[in-house]
């Protein structure tokens, strides 16, 4: 039987012969010894559970799966049961042409996922009705947490005091603490039902409807907080503004929150779309990604991602969030559940829900039980003095968990699964008639009841039937190129194969059906995984302990500095703040140590792209003893291995800091080197990267921290699992995105450690494959040891646009009429391509990409020869549409047949970009993020 390893890894060992011929070596085993400095070689191999067949894994997965009680669930807080239109299961969640699309940077190839995150940002900012919504955050804890800072640094007021509702979630007000701490915001909890607040505080969190259920008017809270110029977030149930009052109505700032309950399941906390959406005025300021509405070269209307230099590798240090990623995933399932039920569909979800509640708490009184709260939407407290705990047992006995909130009251949450039966044995839990069919009358009180419209858009009423439903999805994922096309070569990212073994599992009820505060004793197959991936994660790096909380390489950046930041000050040594930091760095580094209450320093690199050591020594002096850090990414940045990265730990050791190595380009380093051994104290893991979980158009993600014993205490916490803890959580959920774990597990279970070694050599072998084809066309920026990069090359064009004009965005444009997305583009150097091919790209389409951009070079040359002119060329007008190709005029100096079919292009299998090349600084001066009539497309 062919192993999982061999379908995994691309190329044959009849491939993999020739590619060593081509860097020059005689088998992988000598290059990877050319490549890795010694002092860092790990020899000791992996221990891990030897590699398991596709069946076998499943097996196990299902074994596991089984230990997981999926019990009704109505603890809310957040999650609630939903129900995913098997039309957008099938077509969305399960689908590859979904999932394994990389961010939409290339806007031209993925006008499929824009127009549906463009949806959701409507859906949004119609049901909040706020002015921008942004295309998703992580969950709804840390958009609240981002929230907060947008509110410090857009209000007026100086104070440090951020006033928060003592209804408020309790995972949203653990997150909240945690961001705050180190930026020195003081989180004060205020009971608002006396309308009472400080006399100064620059914003104001607002919880709609509250953790306990309750609905209340906060419009007077919200007029009396303007008067003080502070600034107004309202954390609001998107479900729920479909029959209550919108936070715009109300005056407020900012919405912040959940799509979860729109189609995307519990997962186990996660992953979900969180939202955010302001205020005019506010759209610059918002964190995280925005798409919007530009024209391409033909002026016809083209989605693309906007304000893009918001992005953190710009902001750095300047950053005010490290957020660089999305649910884009997510965000695609609950934009498709809008459209699906469209704005009739999703009131009478809403409607309905409300009635279960009011028929439960009509039922509750009927029984002599008290209901706390007279208006609410969906979640009903009752009080039950010194029986909660008996009542929680009794309805958990009926297969139905409830939330106890202390040993006198009880949560129930209605969601748009609830049915009749489920309300019976909730009442027969408490002992009371289970009556539950008369109707009751509402329970939101009229000024809180909505009356503006929402989702008018012809979108979100032109899918009623399934067929027009299924063309729809088809229709924009035809727009898009994803991995099921094609190559994406791209330098940091790496986008290799997501195995459907791997996926298959995420979906399973068992897995897909479970609540993250669900009781222990029904999660036991999820901490199982849970104990093994973090096993296994600690082993490959050679740490002694690991979070898999964080939901993002972000979140798991700040985890892993918060760290150090707690023990330096557990030491007595609360002045070091200072991080050190290359200059070759993501720029979410910078970003993060910021956040995480840290100065930032930068230090140089060499002309070889390596930290410079003496710059190093220099900057150690100069901060003495504040030194709190340094993050280095290894392999560096620039695709090398850095001969010098032993001595850097040492140094900083020496001086008392803490080494933090960046953990997104360990796919270069599974079997032959572990951070851990060689110097450093903590790592962040890109499990979307390395470990297969898929990058789903720009997200899901999970960012685990792994560390050294030291600094195992300070790893992030969470109220439903320890009470106090030296550092609070990152993220909503215990365990982040855990409904993605199967994933990762699932891989490192199908490679084992003799696949996962052979896969980084496989890695590192295809990049010196790439460099070595394309060296003598494409300068090779940065080489280490024996004129080798690691995983990943950097091809300068610097010199080619200086003396043709041609520039990175114009080869970038023209792979597209290649069949290719394009490498990164100018980072970490401007003027630049990162190709990163990974180790899942067999020889053939590595052939292709090579012979693609020899044939560009080829282009360009005939473009400096003055063949063609420098403005009007196969680079300049690319990417080329079916449509522009085909009509009946053509004026270019070169054939149709160029601009359609270049070289080695297989005419049966072309691509065609929807659109031509978009005009990226109109969107930004001409800023419409919400979906555009449909007058705006015609002719």
């Amino acid at each position: 039987m062919t192993s999982f390893a061999s379908r995994h890894i691309g190329p044959s060992p009849d491939e993999q012969d020739r590619m060593l011929k081509t860097v020059g070596y005689e088998s992988v085993d000598d290059l990877m010894s050319a490549a890795i400095p010694g002092s860092i070689r790990w020899h000791q191999g992996l221990d891990l559970p030897l590699a398991a067949s596709e069946a076998e894994v499943l097996g196990e997965l299902r074994a596991l799966a089984a230990q997981n009680r999926t019990l009704v669930s109505m603890i809310g807080l957040g999650y609630h049961g939903t129900h995913t239109p098997p039309v957008i299961l099938r077509n969305v969640l399960e689908d590859p042409s979904w999932y394994t699309a990389y961010t939409p940077y290339q806007p031209e190839i993925s006008q499929g996922r824009l127009e549906a995150l463009l949806n959701f940002q409507t859906v949004v900012a119609d049901l909040t009705g706020l002015d921008v919504a942004g295309s998703s955050l992580l969950d709804e804890a840390t958009a609240a947490a981002e929230a907060m800072t947008l509110a410090r640094r857009s209000s007026k007021v100086k104070a440090d005091v951020y006033v928060v509702d003592s209804d408020v979630l309790p995972q949203t007000l653990a997150v909240l603490r945690t961001r705050a701490e180190p930026l020195g915001i003081e989180v004060r909890v205020v009971d608002l039902t006396a309308g009472e607040l400080p006399e100064e505080y620059f914003g104001l969190h607002l919880q709609y409807p509250g953790a306990s259920g309750a609905v209340r008017d906060h419009a007077q809270l919200v007029a009396k907080a303007h008067d003080s110029q502070a600034i107004v977030t309202v954390a609001a149930d998107l479900l729920a503004l479909c029959v209550l009052r919108e936070p715009a109505a109300i005056g407020a700032d900012v919405a912040v929150g959940s799509a979860q309950r729109f189609g995307v399941p519990m997962g186990f906390g996660g992953p979900h779309a969180g939202y955010i959406a302001v205020r005019k005025g506010l759209e610059r300021t918002l964190p995280g990604r925005l798409v919007g509405v530009s024209k391409d070269a033909g002026g016809a209307p083209a989605y693309r991602l906007a304000l893009q230099t918001r992005e953190q590798h710009i902001r750095r240090e300047k950053a005010t969030s490290n957020i660089c990623t999305a649910q884009v995933l997510l965000a695609v399932v609950a934009s498709m559940y809008a459209v699906y039920h469209g704005p009739e569909g999703l009131r009478e979800i809403a409607a309905r829900t409300h009635d279960m509640a009011a028929r439960l708490a009509a039922g509750l009184r009927t029984g002599g039980i008290t209901v706390e709260h007279a208006a609410f939407f969906d979640t009903v407290t009752a009080v039950v003095p010194q029986r909660a705990d008996e009542i929680v047992e009794a309805a958990a006995a009926r297969g139905v968990n409830l939330r106890r909130v202390d040993a006198d009251r009880v949560g129930i949450a209605c969601d748009e699964t609830t049915t009749f039966s489920h309300l019976r044995d909730v009442l027969a839990a408490f002992g009371v008639p289970t009556h539950v069919d008369e109707d009751v009358a509402d329970a939101v009180p009229a000024g809180l009841r909505r009356t503006s419209g929402y989702l008018t858009h012809p979108v979100f009423s032109s899918h009623r039937s399934e067929t027009a439903m299924l063309r729809y999805l088809r229709k924009l994922s035809d727009k898009d190129y994803a991995l099921d096309r094609g190559m994406i070569p791209l330098g940091s990212c790496t986008m290799k194969l997501n195995a459907t073994a791997e996926m298959e599992p995420i979906t399973w009820p068992e897995f897909a059906n479970v609540h993250p505060f669900a009781p222990a004793a029904q999660t036991q197959g999820y901490r199982r995984l849970i104990s093994d991936l973090e096993r296994w994660l600690a082993e490959v790096t050679g740490y002694d302990a690991v979070s898999l909380q964080p939901n993002a390489g972000s979140q798991g950046e700040l985890a892993g500095l918060l760290a150090i930041r707690a023990y330096h000050h557990e030491r007595g040594e609360a002045r070091r703040d200072v991080c050190l930091i290359p200059s070759s760095a993501h720029g979410t580094n910078a970003a993060s140590a910021v956040m995480a209450g840290m100065r930032v320093a930068v230090v140089a690199c060499d002309e070889l792209g390596n930290v410079d050591l003496i710059d190093l020594e220099r900057k150690i002096e100069q901060h003495a003893d504040r030194l709190a850090a340094i993050m280095v990414t290894y392999p560096s940045t620039h695709g090398v291995y850095e001969e010098g990265i032993a001595a850097l730990c040492a140094k900083v050791h020496e001086a008392g800091g803490q080494v933090y190595v960046d953990g997104a380009n360990l796919n270069a380093l599974l079997g032959f080197a572990k951070p851990g051994k060689f110097g450093a104290d903590v790592s962040h893991l890109n499990l979307h990267k390395t470990f297969c979980i898929p990058h789903g158009g720009g997200g899901p993600g999970v960012g685990p921290v792994a560390v050294r014993a030291h600094l195992a205490k300070f790893l992030p916490s969470h109220p439903f699992l320890s009470g106090d803890a030296p550092v609070g959580p990152v993220s909503a959920a215990p365990w982040g995105s855990a409904g993605i774990l199967p994933i990762p597990w699932a891989y490192l279970r199908l490679m084992g450690p003799d696949g996962l070694t052979k896969a980084t050599a496989t890695a590192v072998l295809a990049a010196n494959y790439v460099a070595a084809r394309l060296r003598e066309h494409y300068p090779v920026l940065y080489t280490g040891s024996a004129s080798l990069v690691a995983h990943e090359c950097i091809l300068d064009l610097r010199g080619i646009t200086r003396a043709t004009g041609v520039t990175v965005a114009d080869v970038a444009k023209r792979l597209i009429d290649y069949g290719f997305h394009a490498p990164t583009m100018s980072f970490p150097v401007a003027g630049t391509l990162m190709v990163e091919p990974t180790e899942s790209e067999d020889l053939a389409e590595l052939d292709r990409f090579c012979d693609a951009m020899i044939a560009i070079r080829r282009e360009i040359e005939r473009v400096a020869a003055g063949e063609w002119p420098g403005d009007d060329n196969p680079l300049a007008n690319a990417p080329h549409t079916a449509a522009v190709v085909t009509a009946d005029t053509w004026e270019r100096p070169y054939p149709r047949s160029v601009a359609a079919y270049p070289a080695g292009v297989d005419a049966s299998a072309k691509y065609w970009s929807p659109v031509r090349r978009i005009d990226d600084s109109y969107g930004d001066r001409n800023l419409v993020c919400a979906c555009p009539p449909a007058s705006a497309f015609e002719e």
